[in-house]
């Protein structure tokens, strides 16, 4: 009777340990377990420099999706990003497409800027409206050697 009770118990313990586990692996690798619907949007930028795959797509400071892919255009010699957002967000033809730093030396990520159009953009579409990354190092160069 004894061992069974401390059977009982360690059994209970490892289910316990297997379930937070999983929680943390879920919610750490920011899975989709359940199904949040995306669509892609593409923007193009003259420098993408410190972005990278995976990065957030913010509205307001609220994450909406996520970078998918950096490529280069070899049309426009730019680099063309494609990014996911959650459908309940609808992108309007006007939006502006910023590369940011979180904090003075953090990561970037993409700054959708809501326009007032009423022309919402679909799958694949290109939001034209963009400010490329700010290069720190560029700025310190040209500040310390005066514009060389």
């Amino acid at each position: 009777m004894k061992r069974q009770s401390f059977e009982l118990s360690v059994g209970v313990f490892v289910l316990a340990g297997i379930i937070a586990v999983a929680y943390l692996a879920v919610n750490l690798g920011e899975l989709d377990i359940f199904g949040k619907q995306y669509y892609n949007l593409k923007a193009r930028f003259q420098s993408v420099s410190g972005l990278n795959v995976g990065a957030r797509v913010e509205v307001s400071g609220v994450g909406v999706g996520k970078v998918t892919a950096i490529d280069l255009d070899l049309k426009s010699m730019a680099a063309l990003v494609t990014f996911k957002v959650i459908k309940e967000l609808e992108v309007t033809d006007d939006t502006i497409a910023s590369i940011r730093t979180s904090g003075l030396i953090g990561d970037k990520y993409i700054k959708l800027s809501p326009g007032g159009s009423e022309e919402v953009l679909a799958e694949g579409d290109i939001i034209t409206e963009t400010e490329s990354a700010i290069d720190i190092e560029e700025l310190i160069g040209k500040y310390v050697f005066g514009g060389v």
